[in-house]
């Protein structure tokens, strides 16, 4: 007993005894541990490719809020009234101003609503006048107002299903085909369907090819954010996500200033030039063709060996690692792996997990929540008073400023409380703020101040601009870290896919404004009550996701599987609680229970083979195995 541990021992083999062999552990499948620490971490290499991950980013973020500048609603003026025997108005009345909601199709959708918009509508020639930095967009350039309102809303549908169906096709084509060929064919698609919106003759031409542009930018994201999440450790991972969320808000900062740049353009209308602007950034991405390799770690799961042995040599070449002297053998157990046929992995796969498709799954009703009910707030924060100007102005500088904020607050929160921790704060906080809005305001109006409806009517302003402020901090708070939480808990082999399952439940979000500003607001508080209600459903959930903070990325569906829940008593996590689909069976004839069912001489061989006492068994070359003796082989 005083020797160790007594199963470190070596015995010779005596009487059938024969010790048991523990094959050295592979390193391949370590990434994180054991592959790219024998390159040099994460280092010039690495950190070179990141910042490139980092340049589209702002252009992306141009291009995802291009549709307030776009497709934004003008100021009409009516200049030339309908006859006097159609309408109230007479030939000498002068011209009538109407906001923007007065230029929109009516709610039940046949003109017919009131005299006042129907009035409106029977104008014969408008001229209509933008407020967001252009002087013509696509609006005022085909006149859809009216009867023709309803093309606008087509057109805001058009980038965001693209986007959607790009996410989720992008994203299997990512882990069946390699991120690399996903972000060269984003990008140059991106360019043709990019610049030929701008020579759109129609309505229906533009919205066409928005949708295709939705579907290529989607792509062009996906791939970057995975590239990015891949090149990393596990310590340099959120801050380099950070970084590129920093830069995606500084594209909707600057997107009032470019489009001012582009006013009064001398051959060309500026909705176009607008949009060549922000599309014709991207032709600095085509050299990425040769400088932006494929990913090390989808190379390494998906057994792409040889190309992945030419990349770890180019990778320590440009890290200055001498790869002769690494002490891992990382590059002998890579030439023993070479004879290895590829394996590629789909999402569809993930239905025969037990645990990792509950947590997609749950990460994919967070993202929906969180961009859904973001909308919900930021309409209850516009003041329907305010005049189009710094209603345009005012709205969407405080949307972007809300997304700074959300930045800031998340890198300090999630370094102390963990993604887990982080996400379920900001899901409470979400809740909270819509309930608060939901009821509050109403108790406000309905026992407290009954007869000073002035005073009412102001409180419940300030609530609401309140509420509203502190909701789309946090739902946009829920929404990105979401998004991340699913990179690093999906497997290397379906990442693509679990990534752009959790992205397009996040465009189905976002998709509720066009939607329900189509149905000019009809349901809004229904589509609150909603989506509040899920909020509750998502807190109950978010307990079930495990803390990724500090592990290494899953490489395989095995992987994914060993991530489960932090328990209450224990603080680290439960691994492997199905590491295996295929479990091991072969032993189950030594239970009792077998024994037991085999007839009598094999119960009593049973039990006299636990009768036999650990320091027997030892003295007599037998090992201890499980705190069961087994002695001589037996």
């Amino acid at each position: 007993m005083a020797a160790g541990r007594p199963e470190a021992r070596s015995h010779p083999p005596e009487n059938g005894f024969t010790p048991l062999e523990h094959p050295a552990p592979r390193l391949l499948p370590h990434v994180d541990g054991s592959v790219l620490p024998s390159l040099g971490g994460f280092g010039r290499h690495q950190r070179q490719l990141v910042v490139l991950t980092w340049i589209p980013a702002l252009f992306i973020g141009f291009s995802q809020f291009s549709d307030y500048f776009l497709l934004a609603q003008p100021h009409g003026t009516c200049v030339l009234p309908p006859p006097a025997n159609q309408s109230n108005w007479t030939a000498t009345s002068p011209p009538v101003t109407g906001a923007a909601p007065a230029l929109e199709l009516p709610a039940n959708g046949t003109g017919e609503e009131g005299p006042g918009d129907g009035t409106l509508c029977a104008c014969k020639e408008w001229r209509l006048e933008l407020q967001t930095g252009l002087s013509q967009n696509v609006v005022t350039k085909w006149n859809l107002v009216c009867d023709s309102a309803w093309k606008v809303h087509i057109a805001k549908f058009s980038l965001l299903v693209g986007s959607i169906f790009g996410y989720l096709v992008m994203g299997v084509m990512a882990d069946w085909f390699g991120r690399h060929p996903v972000l060269i064919l984003s990008v140059l698609f991106m360019l043709v369907f990019g610049l030929s919106v701008a020579f759109s003759v129609n309505v229906t031409m533009f919205s066409t090819l928005r949708f295709f542009e939705g579907f290529c930018l989607a792509g062009l994201a996906l791939s970057l954010y995975v590239l990015r999440v891949e090149l990393c450790l596990p310590a340099w991972r959120f801050s380099m996500t950070m970084v590129a969320s920093f830069l995606m808000v500084a594209g909707q900062l600057l997107m009032p200033g470019v489009a001012a740049l582009c006013r009064h353009w001398p051959d060309r209308d500026d909705w176009q030039v607008l949009q060549i602007v922000i599309i014709s950034p991207f032709v600095l991405m085509l050299p990425y063709v040769w400088i932006f390799p494929e990913s090390l770690r989808w190379l390494l799961a998906t057994q792409h060996y040889r190309r992945a042995k030419a990349m770890m040599l180019r990778i320590a070449r440009k890290n200055q690692v001498d790869m002769t002297t690494e002490p891992n053998a990382i590059l002998t157990e890579l030439e023993q792996e070479l004879h290895k046929k590829p394996q590629r992995t789909c999402i569809v796969k993930m239905m025969s997990t037990r645990n990792l498709w509950k947590n997609i799954v749950v990460l994919c009703v967070n993202s929906l929540t969180g961009y859904g009910i973001h909308h919900c707030f930021a309409r209850s924060m516009m003041d329907p008073e305010a005049q189009p100007t710094a209603l345009c102005h005012a709205d969407y500088y405080t949307m972007a400023g809300i997304a700074v904020a959300t930045c800031l607050a998340l890198c300090p929160a999630v370094g102390m409380m963990g993604r887990r921790g982080g996400l379920l704060t900001f899901m409470i906080i979400t809740a909270l703020a819509s309930l608060l809005q939901l009821g509050l305001l109403n108790l406000i109006g309905k026992y407290s101040l009954r007869h000073d409806t002035v005073l009412r009517d102001t409180l419940n302003r300030k609530f609401a601009v309140a509420f509203s402020i502190i909701g789309m901090f946090s739902s946009h708070a829920v929404s990105t870290l979401s998004i991340f939480f699913c990179a690093e808990i999906t497997p290397t082999v379906i990442r693509g896919g679990g990534l752009g399952l959790v992205l397009a439940s996040a465009g189905f979000g976002m998709l509720t404004a066009p939607i329900m500003e189509l149905h000019n607001q009809k349901g809004y508080f229904l589509h609150h009550v909603i989506f509040a209600c899920c909020t509750l459903l998502c807190i109950i959930c978010l307990l079930l996701l495990p803390e990724p903070r500090g592990h290494p990325l899953p490489e395989s569906l095995a992987d994914g599987e060993t991530f489960t829940r932090r328990t209450l008593l224990h603080p680290g996590e439960q691994h492997l609680l199905l590491a295996r689909s295929d479990g091991d069976y072969s032993r189950v004839h030594d239970t009792p229970l077998h024994l037991s069912a085999t007839g009598g001489a094999t119960v009593a061989v049973a039990t006299a083979l636990a009768a036999v006492p650990a320091s027997y068994a030892l003295a007599t070359g037998g090992e201890v195995i499980g705190n069961r003796a087994i002695a001589n082989g037996v």
